[in-house]
């Protein structure tokens, strides 16, 4: 506001003096605006402003006749027209032009939408980001439910969006709201409708098994028609100005026991907007009683995937290995899994339980499976053992006979005599296994006595071992010397030996 005396100086310099607007402003240092203000609230006439031509004046006609017939035609097109009749105009003025005489639709109203106590509810989904668990970045989505006469808002985070989450989020809401509404109002996702063509609607299986088992009926809203579930829209906004800001917690669990706090605490304490007389946990209380009743049942909400054991006794799901029994490996299995557990079954047996673990690239093992399956790898490479000895030296099978009769080792008397082998060779310990065995003593300590006092007597140097590779295809070859009397003899020269 300008002082009086200003005002009146401004209607008397204007009317008196006769002085322009622009002359009065720059005198008294006001802007042109404020001096025009004055002189209508005086009810003088405004001043006629100056027209000044445009370069676009020639082509207004040819631009609202255009936009007539096409109310939606681009700037960019239409200023390529123009131009190609002569503006010389740049484009981005020519845009505020456009909008300017663009022909306007009429603004929608809509109707404002009433229900009735436990009538409706309105699902969706809301993107909160990522949460880091282990190795793995997963999406953290919040599932939101809002019954539509009391606002009552039911908030579920999960690590994805899929079917299961989908459905788990419904099972937890109708617990927390100790009743089921009769009608769900859906967005059009994927989890709700496979497909739709105008009025026709193809909803997910799924879901529809799930919707007869808690007798409501799913309901999509129109496409491109948000307002239909502005409830939970509006919840989704109330979450992320009301609870999400400065939110601290410690992993998936702590944030939905918050969540629930939250839903049963400070949400519940703001005014119901269909009575604003009661709050919502008021309007929630009276609303309860109008839900309809949970089934005795459960409906089943596991993950069903279909995986492929390998060579390795484990299975691949949700980017983690979980181990199997080693008789499981090379056959496709089924994997049934809950948020905290993970079952792997072999047509109906189930093989295998596991905890869930949401990191990625971890091996989740069973000591059981891996105990059984190190203890097939030794009973098996103890029966490579035995093979080795008894093709080398067919004398080792009775000797070992006679040592499992007298309660012996057999493993550790595989292990001796297949060093003794390596050692001295296949003769030395065939002569020895037999000496052995006639003297009534079947043991390796005998063996390889038997064995010492043979080299001592030959005077021949203690018998070093021969370092072999880990190749089982040469630790486990047998090589039997040939006889020398079917070779050819060589004859020497007197003067070869000179």
């Amino acid at each position: 506001m300008i002082p009086p005396e200003v005002e009146a100086k401004i209607i008397r310099l204007y009317t008196v003096e006769r002085w322009p607007v622009g002359t009065i402003a720059r005198q008294l240092c006001v802007h042109h605006t404020t001096v025009r203000r004055a002189l209508v609230r005086a009810g003088l006439p405004e001043p006629a402003r100056a027209k000044r031509p445009r370069l676009v004046d020639p082509y207004v006609p040819f631009i609202k006749e255009t936009l007539d017939k096409h109310p939606t035609l681009p700037a960019s097109r239409l200023y390529e027209m123009v131009r190609q009749r002569g503006y010389p105009g740049a484009p981005d003025h020519f845009r505020h032009i456009v909008a300017m005489h663009r022909p306007r639709k009429p603004a929608e109203a809509y109707l404002r939408l009433r229900t009735l106590p436990g009538e409706q509810a309105q699902v969706d989904w809301a993107h909160f980001g990522t949460l880091r668990v282990g190795t793995a970045t997963r999406p953290l989505m919040a599932f939101v439910v809002v019954l539509s006469w009391s606002r009552r808002i039911f908030l579920r985070f999960c690590l994805a969006a899929k079917m299961e989450d989908f459905l788990r989020g419904h099972v937890a809401a109708f617990e927390a709201f100790g009743g089921v509404p009769r009608v769900l109002l859906y967005d059009n996702l994927k989890s709700a409708v496979v497909e739709r063509r105008g009025d026709a609607i193809r909803f997910n299986p799924t879901l529809l098994s799930f919707a007869g088992h808690y007798h409501y009926e799913p309901r999509p809203v129109a496409p491109y028609r948000g307002n239909e579930k502005g409830r939970v829209e509006r919840a989704i906004r109330y979450i992320r100005t009301s609870f999400w800001p400065a939110r601290r917690f410690e992993g998936l669990v702590d944030l939905n026991e918050q969540a629930a706090t939250w839903c049963s605490g400070q949400s519940s304490d703001r005014r119901c907007p269909e009575d604003r007389t009661l709050s919502v946990r008021q309007a929630f209380e009276s609303e309860q009683a109008h839900l309809l009743s949970r089934p005795d049942d459960a409906f089943c909400v596991e993950d069903r995937v279909e995986v492929a054991a390998g060579k390795t006794p484990y299975v691949r799901f949700d980017l983690n290995d979980y181990s199997v029994p080693a008789d499981r490996v090379r056959r496709l299995l089924v994997v049934r899994a809950t948020e905290t557990q993970v079952r792997i079954l072999d047509g109906t047996e189930q093989v295998a339980a596991h905890a869930r673990s949401y990191s990625r690239g971890e091996q989740i093992e069973d000591p059981a499976h891996i105990a059984a399956l190190v203890a097939s790898k030794r009973a098996a490479s103890q029966g490579r053992g035995k093979d080795r000895l008894s093709h080398a030296v067919p004398g080792t099978t009775p000797l070992l006979v006679a040592l499992a009769e007298r309660g012996g080792n057999i493993g550790s008397a595989v292990s001796a005599l297949l060093r003794l082998l390596d050692t001295y060779g296949t003769e030395e310990l065939a002569i020895a296994v037999q000496e052995a065995l006639q003297g009534g003593s079947p043991s390796p300590h005998t063996v390889r006595l038997v064995l010492e006092r043979r080299r001592q007597q030959r005077g021949a140097p203690p018998s070093l071992p021969i370092e072999l590779p880990d190749d089982d295809r040469v630790r486990g070859a047998a090589v039997r010397p040939h006889a020398l009397h079917k070779y050819d003899p060589v004859e020497v020269n007197d003067d070869d030996r000179a």
